[in-house]
């Protein structure tokens, strides 16, 4: 029988809700139980594929061909397995759903409201992930903050569920406490006023994840205990550190663990899968060695801030690769609009172990890549292309050592002479009815290896597969042209 575990966000964004959510799992995996979780997003698109990375951060591509939030990948790097459709869902799927339901006479005539269908609609996925993935505790992480009004559908459905299933529903909130360097005391305030945000809601916390600078004290715990009516052994410390992936460690040391048994009437196991986690954070720890990386990009600025959730999951897999091989990896951000009107710039790549340039659309500091991708191979600087990033490179080595003036991608380019990068024939007639929302190549793809190749070492096997969201690939009529003049395709 599924136990529910919803987390819900106080004070402000930001803090960490998808990690805390992420963590909790991890930690309840390591007690031998089977975990999964949902992700909520209170948008009305119906997914994430049509949002700006700027505003949202990046999107995060499912098995199963869902353009969804980071936080799924936060998941699937935390609790080790694949998400699928099933583990997130919008304000617009969900709507899109009940009217479809509504048009096909699915209601029998009834009038549908927002309550109580919304909500029946959100049980309703929230009870099939749970039945599906036969979890013994599905985690519900409700995006937005507690007295937002888009998420309020969302705490109505929490609430229903907690009352038809009184023993298999529990409330975590992940609060902040903000600590005023001009007052220099930790606040308990703005938490007092989140929890208060909640109970309007009809929803009492059992569970306050406190986030803050430093740990909790003592003083601070029993204050937040007696105002938002919560046991002081269920305020849980969370302060910053240095790796989320020290987070679970951490809530071992508050016995998050063993709070959430309690109050869901599970019995306490011995830890059994705890060993393989504490090898990664002592590796992250014990490295040393830098490696620098400069990442060339352009979704990263937003006014005055740098903000790296464009490329999370590229990110995160940059550190895993580097703690696997002994390295701290030192990630910089470089901008390629700079490298257009600043070409003297480029002798800044130099000083870099490596050079990436990720995925992206549109025209937007396309040359300036260009740029950086010719200075890069010219200058034998380890290159990933990933995605955008590949497709740029194939237009750089057109252009440069086939001669080929003018080559480019037909996204950038319609009009090219030479359409080195082309769209996918089946995207032809979704582009011309306007179909742009999931209709990518999405999903897993398989591609097969050639032997004696770089990517054929790395993979240590011919078939590998791989996930894809792109409208627009390697036009096959210059294939045979590019390799005679050096370019090696690994894999097709």
């Amino acid at each position: 029988m599924t136990k529910y575990i919803f987390v819900v966000g106080g004070v402000m964004s930001g803090i960490g809700k998808g990690v805390t959510t992420a963590s909790v799992g991890n930690v309840l995996q390591q007690y031998d139980y089977r975990v999964s979780a949902v992700k909520i997003d209170p948008y009305v698109n119906v997914d994430v594929g049509t949002m700006n990375p700027v505003e949202h951060g990046e999107v995060f591509v499912t098995e199963d061909g869902l353009e969804c939030d980071q936080d799924i990948g936060n998941y699937e790097r935390f609790l080790s397995q694949n998400m699928y459709r099933m583990n997130y869902m919008t304000t617009g799927a969900v709507y899109q759903t009940v009217i479809a339901r509504e048009r096909n006479l699915g209601y029998q005539g009834r009038c549908v409201e927002v309550v109580p269908h919304i909500p029946e609609e959100v049980i309703s996925r929230i009870e099939y992930a749970g039945r599906k993935t036969k979890a013994d505790f599905l985690l519900i992480e409700v995006g937005g903050t507690v007295g937002e009004y888009q998420n309020l559908i969302f705490l109505e459905a929490a609430r229903m569920l907690k009352l038809r299933k009184p023993q298999q529903v529990l409330f975590l909130m992940v609060s902040y406490l903000p600590v005023p360097s001009i007052i220099g005391e930790m606040k308990t305030k703005p938490t007092q006023h989140a929890v208060r945000a909640l109970n309007s809601a009809g929803i009492q916390p059992d569970i306050i994840v406190a986030r803050s600078l430093v740990a909790l004290d003592r003083q601070r715990k029993r204050k937040i205990a007696v105002f938002c009516n919560v046991d002081e052994n269920d305020v849980i410390s969370a302060p910053d550190i240095e790796s989320i992936y020290e987070v679970p460690e951490n809530f071992f040391r508050d016995n998050i663990a063993g709070r959430i048994f309690l109050r869901l009437g599970m019995p306490q196991r011995k830890r059994k899968n705890g060993g393989q986690w504490g090898r990664l954070v002592r590796r992250i720890r014990n490295a040393k060695k830098i490696i620098r990386i400069g990442m060339v990009g352009k979704y990263f600025a937003s006014g005055a801030f740098t903000l790296s959730d464009s490329y999370i999951s590229v990110i995160e897999a940059i550190r895993h690769a580097a703690w696997r091989r002994g390295y701290k990896a030192e990630i910089t951000w470089l901008d390629a609009e700079s490298y257009e009107s600043t070409p003297a710039k480029l002798r800044e790549l130099s000083r870099f172990d490596g050079i990436i340039v990720p995925g992206g659309f549109g025209a937007r500091g396309v040359e300036g890549k260009i740029q950086a991708i010719r200075y890069v191979r010219t200058h034998n600087i380890p290159y990933l292309g990933i995605c955008y990033g590949m497709q740029l490179a194939v237009v750089e080595f057109a252009r440069s050592v086939l001669k080929l003036r003018g080559a480019h991608s037909t996204e950038i380019n319609p009009a090219t002479p030479y359409p080195v990068i082309a769209l996918l024939e089946e995207q032809e007639q979704l582009l011309k009815d306007r179909q742009y929302g999931a209709s990518m190549r999405l999903g897993t793809y398989h591609s097969t290896l050639r032997s004696g190749t770089l990517a054929r070492r790395l993979y240590k096997e011919h078939n590998i597969s791989e996930r894809h969201r792109h409208r627009y690939e390697l036009n096959n009529d210059y294939r045979e042209q590019l390799e005679a003049a050096g370019l090696k395709v690994a894999g097709v």
